[in-house]
């Protein structure tokens, strides 16, 4: 069976080194589920490309059709790869805001490999105190390892413990190992899941 791997950057710029760290683990992930050998779909998205309809989304309680495309993709993918710049110590607010538009049973069981960039090392704490637990509130299963690559991780000084590709590599190898074992099948087809949270189903955000 293929299994379906939705990855988003929540970059700001172009290039984006938010990007860059998607796009390489994304590819250690396929590299890891082909050895293991499951067919792998990789299906990538810029949030910057889907900010206006993000803001429609939050202010009016329904999502345009591009963005509701992107919603459908993640209910049903067999793996979430999510990387975000940290800004003053924490995600960006444009990753922030496309997590409060998802249907939150739609991440339930859901194995997530964080990644994040940021210009010096001392962000790194931020993938464990602010964004590992946004995605343990949805009931996701985010992997131990989380990747944060510095401003200097890419020119290959990395931070003196583990180079940059060795820590995507051990990321990309947890959670291949866990998308190849977790079957959501029955989540993703219950009958009586709601299509969105109820809070969006009467013109607004729950708890606003």
């Amino acid at each position: 069976m293929t299994k379906r791997i939705v990855v988003i950057s929540s970059g700001l710029s172009t290039p984006s080194s938010t990007r860059q760290l998607a796009d390489r683990l994304a590819a250690d992930s396929v590299a890891q589920l082909r050895e293991r050998g499951v067919e792998v779909e990789v299906e990538t998205f810029e949030l910057r490309d889907l900010a206006h309809d993000i803001t429609n989304h939050l202010l009016l309680g329904f999502a345009p059709p591009k963005l509701e495309a992107v919603l459908d993709k993640l209910a049903t993918a067999d793996g979430l790869i999510a990387v975000t710049p940290i800004f003053t110590t924490s995600y960006a607010g444009l990753f922030k805001s496309f997590l409060d538009v998802i249907d939150p049973q739609s991440l339930t069981d859901l194995p997530v490999l964080i990644g994040a960039t940021g210009g010096t090392p001392r962000h790194s704490l931020a993938i464990d105190y602010a964004i590992r637990p946004v995605f343990t509130y949805l009931h996701a299963n985010p992997v131990t390892t989380g990747v944060f690559a510095a401003t200097s991780d890419w020119g290959g000084g990395g931070d003196g413990v583990r180079s940059l590709p060795d820590r995507i590599f051990r990321g990309a190898k947890e959670f291949a190992e866990l998308v190849e074992r977790t079957d959501r099948s029955e989540l993703v087809n219950d009958p009586f899941a709601l299509d969105r949270p109820m809070g969006h189903l009467v013109g607004g955000l729950a708890g606003e």
